[in-house]
C-alpha cells in the first residue's frame, strides 16, 4: 500500500529500485528502473543488490503489519519486523547511503493524553510495538538514518481500515466499531509526499525520529462515521475495545505530535478527513 504510494510520488523526479518477496501480476508501479525478487530474510541476496545498486537513500517500508497475527505468532513477526530489519541494516552500513525506516504509533503504551513527541519514552503494549520497537534501534546503529513513526494507514492496493468499512457497508445494515482508541488516520498518498520531502532535505540529516500523520484525530469510530457519512442506510453503534476481544491489546490514545518534522523539513500535513475525502472519490471512480 505504501510501497505503491511512493511509487506514483517519486517516479517522475527520481530512479526507484524495488525489492519485493514477489513480482506483482498488474504493473501499475512502471517508474520503478529496476526490480529485485527477493525475499528480505536472505541476507546474502539482500546484501548483493544493495552492493550493486548503492542506492542514495533506501526507504525499508516492508513488515508485517497484522496486529493480532503477531501477538498471536510472535517468532513470526521477530522473524519479519527484527530480523528482516537486520539483513537491511547490514546490507547498508557499508555503502554511503540515507536509510528511512518507517515505524509506528505502536510504540507507546496509550496512556497519553496530547499528542505523542519524539522525545517521550516508548512503551509497547503488543508484540507489533515491540517488533517494530525494536526495529527502531537495529537502524539507530547505523552512522545516519531517519525513523519515521506514522499511524492508522489507509489508501489502495493493500488492506486497510476504508476498504474493511465499506465492504462491511455493503453486507451489514449496522456496524460495530471500538470508540476507545484514538489516532490520526493517514493517507498513503499524503505520508509518500512527506517522505518525498524528507528525501530531498536528507542531506541536512543525520540521526533523527520523525513523527509524520495526517492533521487531526478521531477514534475508530469517529473515522467510520466519517467514512460512511454519505452513506444513510448503515448504522454505526460506538463499543468498548474489550468486547471485540481481539489478541492483541491496542493502545488507548497514540496521536502523534508532528510539529518536529514541520519544523525540520518544511511540510506540514493535510487533516486526515481531506485526505479521506480525497481516496473516497479516487474509490468511487474504480
Amino acid at each position: 500500500m505504501l510501497g505503491r504510494a511512493l511509487c506514483k510520488v517519486l517516479g517522475g523526479e527520481h530512479e526507484l529500485i524495488g525489492i519485493d518477496i514477489r513480482h506483482c501480476e498488474e504493473r501499475s508501479d512502471e517508474a520503478i528502473s529496476r526490480f529485485y525478487k527477493i525475499d528480505l530474510s536472505d541476507k546474502i541476496k539482500v546484501k548483493d543488490a544493495f552492493k550493486k545498486e548503492c542506492p542514495d537513500i533506501v526507504i525499508h517500508a516492508a513488515a508485517w503489519t497484522d496486529v493480532d497475527g503477531c501477538e498471536e505468532n510472535p517468532d513470526k513477526a521477530h522473524e519479519m519486523n527484527v530480523e528482516v530489519t537486520k539483513n537491511v541494516a547490514e546490507a547498508l552500513r557499508n555503502i554511503k547511503t540515507f536509510p528511512v525506516y518507517i515505524s509506528t504509533d505502536f510504540v507507546f503504551n496509550g496512556s497519553s493524553s496530547v499528542p505523542y513527541t519524539e522525545e517521550d519514552d516508548t512503551d509497547p503494549i503488543n508484540v507489533y510495538g515491540k517488533t517494530k520497537l525494536e526495529g527502531e534501534k537495529v537502524f539507530e546503529s547505523l552512522e545516519r538514518y531517519a525513523i519515521v513513526r506514522t499511524s492508522w494507514l489507509f489508501g489502495g492496493n493493500g488492506k486497510n481500515f476504508v476498504d474493511t468499512i465499506l465492504k462491511a457497508s455493503r453486507e451489514n445494515k449496522s456496524i460495530r466499531i471500538v470508540d476507545d482508541q484514538m489516532g490520526s488516520p493517514t493517507y498513503t498518498g499524503d505520508l509518500a509526499v512527506a517522505l518525498k520531502q524528507l528525501a530531498g532535505a536528507s542531506r541536512d540529516i543525520g540521526r533523527e525520529v520523525f513523527h509524520v500523520s495526517n492533521a487531526g484525530q478521531c477514534s475508530w469510530y469517529g473515522f467510520a462515521k466519517e467514512i460512511l457519512k454519505k452513506n444513510e442506510n448503515v448504522r454505526v453503534e460506538a463499543i468498548k475495545s474489550e468486547e471485540l476481544k481481539r489478541p492483541a491489546e491496542r493502545p488507548k490514545y497514540s496521536v502523534l505530535d508532528n510539529s518536529k518534522f514541520e519544523r525540520v523539513i518544511g511540510h506540514k500535513m493535510r487533516d486526515w478527513k481531506k485526505a479521506l475525502e480525497e481516496h473516497l472519490k479516487r474509490y468511487e471512480r474504480l
